[in-house]
């Protein structure tokens, strides 16, 4: 095992950049059709030689804070505060830590500031998890290692990585996303937008090769046994061998309305071949109870897992005591959170560490994202920022083909420009194992606005 690489931070730059969606993304309660997008610079000094880090993030309203009675742009401004705080508490620190380090110090007391300032756990922990991927990257390319090879061999620091048996993935199968507000059928009433990417999931279907889904829950029983009925029809109808996942994004008030609606389902025949295919049910309870309520007499046939509830060290193994069989890695929650969920997890063969998104965003952020959940074991991953978004967005476009260069196995040029390529339902990760963490390209620094 090699030493950690220590870093002493100089400078931490944080930025943001538009991002409308082509499709609107109804989840939950929510519909979103624009928020911006978080970046990090980090600059460091490591043994007299300076580095560079960075990272993104989509700041995705009502996901972190659900509080009806907030606005988008309060949400989106408690994650820049969360970002800002962490940001300020990072710069705090004189010693060269580990990246590790730097995260239980800077991390932990950036997360209290944002606690004491009235921002849940969830958004006060958006903040850390950015720096800390940056603060990764930069130390991974100061050693001139991949992620992988770097976990490895310790670089980081933490006391997860090189007890891990982690994988170097070359694929990974893509998880389609299908929110509640998405078309289904081409037959179905609605406006195709006018980029040439697929509108419904029967066309995205025929575009990618797409074999695992992931269907949104609204909580509302007769909606959801009506629209999980058309969804298997037309999967079935298509005669795709397919497998899925149901996420009730916090949409059930408590155990009992949970264990009524599973029982509606298994009641449903049409509903019968859906639910055998399908692996798991992420996070249906409120966070504000789905720590507090017993799930394991409810009779749910799959596994149950968290994921908005990831909010503090000792979530998994609360949920466990409580019926739920794993977890969700998400970058947005940080990256040590999944290594540490990981670690726990692999002591025991019951239970599983699902990879989820936060409508991650072509370049750093689903670079970095399924990268890390790959390298967990995490053989197919939710993404969806490919679907709502067209490609690299409001990116300039030399930024877009500079990643498309530097990452060729990654992305193709559909319709004329850089977009994720999706080939048989898979993403191929080849290119992402280079030095630093997932990236051979940067976004264009002067094109993003300062977060002040």
């Amino acid at each position: 095992m090699s030493a950690p690489v220590t870093l002493h931070i100089h400078e931490v730059q944080l930025f943001q950049r538009p991002v409308t969606l082509r499709l609107p993304f109804r989840f939950g309660a929510a519909t979103v059709t624009q928020c911006p997008q978080a970046f990090v610079q980090v600059r460091a000094e490591v043994q007299g030689r300076l580095v560079e880090g960075a990272s993104a993030e989509l700041m995705v309203p009502k996901w972190f804070d659900k509080t009806p009675a907030l606005t988008h742009e309060q949400n989106f401004e408690q994650l820049r505060e969360s970002l800002r705080n962490a940001r300020d508490a990072l710069l705090a620190s004189q010693d060269a830590l580990s990246p590790h380090a730097h995260a239980q110090t800077a991390g932990d007391a950036a997360i209290a500031v944002s606690l004491a300032r009235g921002l849940p756990r969830l958004a006060a922990q958006f903040g850390p998890a950015l720096l800390d991927k940056a603060v990764a990257d930069a130390a991974l390319r100061a050693a001139g290692l991949p992620w992988v090879e770097g976990l490895r061999a310790g670089a980081l620091g933490d006391p997860w990585s090189t007890r891990l048996e982690l994988v170097r993935p070359t694929h990974v199968v893509l998880r389609h996303t299908v929110g509640l507000a998405d078309r289904l059928t081409d037959s179905d009433p609605g406006n195709d937008p006018q980029d040439g990417l697929p509108a419904t999931l029967e066309a995205a279907i025929r575009r990618h090769g797409l074999h695992h889904f992931k269907l949104k829950l609204s909580g509302q029983i007769e909606a959801d046994v009506e629209r999980l009925t058309r969804i298997a029809g037309l999967l079935q109808g298509l005669g795709i061998d397919y497998r899925a996942t149901l996420d009730g994004n916090e949409t059930f008030a408590d155990a009992a309305s949970l264990g009524r609606f599973w029982q509606t389902l298994l009641g449903t025949p049409a509903l019968a071949d859906l639910l055998r295919r399908t692996l798991l049910l992420e996070q249906p309870l409120a966070r504000a109870v789905a720590l507090h309520e017993s799930i394991a007499s409810l009779g749910i046939g799959v596994p149950v897992i968290l994921d908005e509830s990831d909010d503090h060290p000792g979530a998994l193994d609360e949920g466990l005591a409580l019926g739920y069989r794993g977890i969700s890695s998400k970058a947005c929650k940080g990256i040590y959170r999944s290594l540490r969920n990981a670690h726990r997890i692999a002591q025991d063969p019951r239970l599983l560490l699902s990879g989820e998104d936060l409508t991650c965003q072509a370049g750093l952020a689903v670079q970095q994202d399924t990268l890390l959940a790959a390298s967990l074991g995490v053989r197919h991953i939710e993404r969806n920022g490919h679907h709502y978004v067209d490609g690299f967005g409001t990116a300039p476009a030399e930024e877009a083909q500079a990643f498309a260069d530097a990452h060729p196995s990654l992305y193709d040029n559909t319709a004329g420009r850089p977009h994720l390529a999706v080939r048989h339902g898979r993403l191929d990760l080849t290119s992402l194992h280079v030095a630093g963490f997932a990236s051979a390209a940067a976004p264009q620094w002067r094109s993003l606005q300062p977060i002040q």
